[in-house]
């Protein structure tokens, strides 16, 4: 019988999909990755569903709406009965499962270990984690080793990756395995010169790749030196990981694994640098915070070199990597399995992916040509600062009505949302009502109640959420643009 292909799941957190070299958007330079890309698929519209850190990777996870799995905002737990996540659909066939890095998916006090069992949901054969913790310099960069605390006693990135090239080497080569390696760089951290790189800061060897006066911004970054450390040390948290990356695939190659095996990069979400206004580094609907790297890897190389116009959201990613790998997607999935698409190079099977947000309430949708966005925030003044909910500080300062043409505007620089001609007649109206008609029928499909800001808060307070709890009330979004 042939053995099963391996999978060698490698994410990196809060990376926006024009900073990997191979896209050519920026000055990153990530020789690793690129290489992977050659050898393998580029995907050009791969998105971010909800562009936050426990919602993102709870569907990479479970392949289930945040909405089904608990994950609605950061620091919930995901459901261990609600059907079954990637890991024990692969142990159920044979695999050894093995998980090096964040988790995040462990509920509230992020400072503690994943007890062994149903919370660290399939991945059995190893499991080193710090749950969640956002310094990775080395006198404070750690991981739980059952119930002790250890320290790396070296940037976080290179401790973990000493983990699973460890694990890589001990594996028998007989046995399919996955493993899942999850890197909190590029996302800031409170550890290295956080005063001089505005909590972006990275090894000496990487921030030297760089001179902050030849970086090119995006046009949404004001230009001024504070911002130009900022992004020199993002940016050499991607080469950091990059290097990193590099390191996992010669362990691949020097145990003759690199060929049967299935290597994915991506990241949860991206990085806005605080731009249009946002409170956050994500959260947003804008390129910069949904549009995420993904390069796929095929055992034996297949369609290596290809760059793919497919549309794939996180929540595809789990059925498509078990179809991929000969797996049976299960039930409860809501992603939908590309794995046809991909392997037959049909960009166009998907018309649109679905955007969520919760803690601020905003859903939409993405296209090839169009990004589109609706809030359902009661934004008079006694409403917005309703006890019940934090959203009135974010959202002051900006609105989440968004329609964004990507031919045109690639940076997102004009918000066409009920923008007027000169003789008043609204363009774009046919554009906007297609965008809403889609938006809603993700909302029906996933039967999301589309709370406004303060019954969401009402449903942040509760440890955990299922649909079946809430009342399905449409709102704002039955009415239109």
């Amino acid at each position: 019988m042939t053995k099963k292909p391996n999978l060698v799941f490698i994410m990196s957190d809060q990376q926006s999909h024009d900073m990997v070299g191979a896209y050519g958007l920026s000055s990153v330079r990530t020789p690793n990755i690129d290489a992977l890309a050659r050898d393998g698929i580029l995907f050009n519209h791969a998105i971010s569903n909800a562009p936050v850190c426990t919602p993102a990777r709870s569907m990479l996870i479970s392949g289930q709406h945040p909405w089904w799995n608990n994950c609605i905002d950061n620091d919930r737990r995901l459901l261990t009965d609600n059907g079954p996540s990637i890991a024990q659909v692969l142990g159920a066939v044979g695999y050894r499962n093995a998980y090096v890095g964040k988790w995040h998916l462990y509920g509230g006090d992020r400072d503690r270990p994943v007890p062994p069992g149903p919370d660290r949901h399939g991945f059995d054969d190893l499991f080193l984690s710090n749950n969640c913790h956002v310094n990775y310099d080395p006198q404070n960069s750690y991981f739980w080793d059952g119930d002790r605390k250890e320290l790396f006693g070296k940037w976080e990135a290179e401790g973990q990756t000493d983990q699973a090239v460890e694990y890589l080497r001990g594996v028998n080569p007989e046995n399919p395995f996955s493993l899942f390696v999850s890197y909190h760089p590029p996302h800031n951290h409170s550890g290295g010169d956080a005063e001089r790189y505005s909590t972006f800061d990275a090894p000496e060897e990487f921030k030297s790749l760089y001179d902050p006066s030849e970086i090119d911004l995006r046009p949404t970054i004001p230009d001024n030196e504070r911002k130009r450390l900022m992004v020199q040390g993002y940016l050499a948290m991607c080469s950091e990981v990059d290097y990193h990356v590099g390191r996992i695939v010669a362990a691949l190659r020097e145990k003759g694994l690199y060929d049967d095996t299935l290597i994915v990069y991506t990241s949860d979400h991206g990085e806005t640098f605080g731009a249009l206004s946002n409170h956050w580094h994500k959260s947003s609907p804008e390129d910069m915070s949904i549009r995420i790297p993904l390069v796929v890897k095929l055992p034996n190389s297949v369609n290596a070199g290809t760059r793919s116009d497919l549309l794939v959201g996180s929540l595809d990613m789990m059925p498509t990597l078990l179809s991929l790998l000969g797996a049976t997607p299960p039930k409860e999935c809501h992603g939908i399995d590309l794995a046809a698409a991909v392997l037959a190079r049909r960009d166009d099977a998907v018309e649109s992916v679905p955007l969520f947000f919760y803690s601020i309430p905003w859903r939409g949708v993405y296209t090839r040509e169009w990004t589109y966005s609706v809030e359902n925030i009661d934004r008079r003044p006694g409403v917005l600062g309703h006890p019940a909910s934090d959203v009135g500080r974010t959202v002051l300062l900006r609105r989440f009505d968004t329609l964004y043409d990507h031919e045109d505007d690639p940076h997102q620089l004009f918000n066409l949302y009920g923008y007027k001609g000169r003789k008043g007649t609204l363009r774009y109206q046919d554009v906007g009502e297609e965008m809403h008609r889609l938006t809603v029928g993700w909302l029906e499909k996933f039967d999301d109640p589309f709370p406004d800001q303060v019954e969401t808060a009402r449903a942040l307070g509760a440890r955990e959420v299922r649909p079946v709890d809430v009342l399905n009330r449409r709102q704002r979004h039955a009415e239109g643009p």
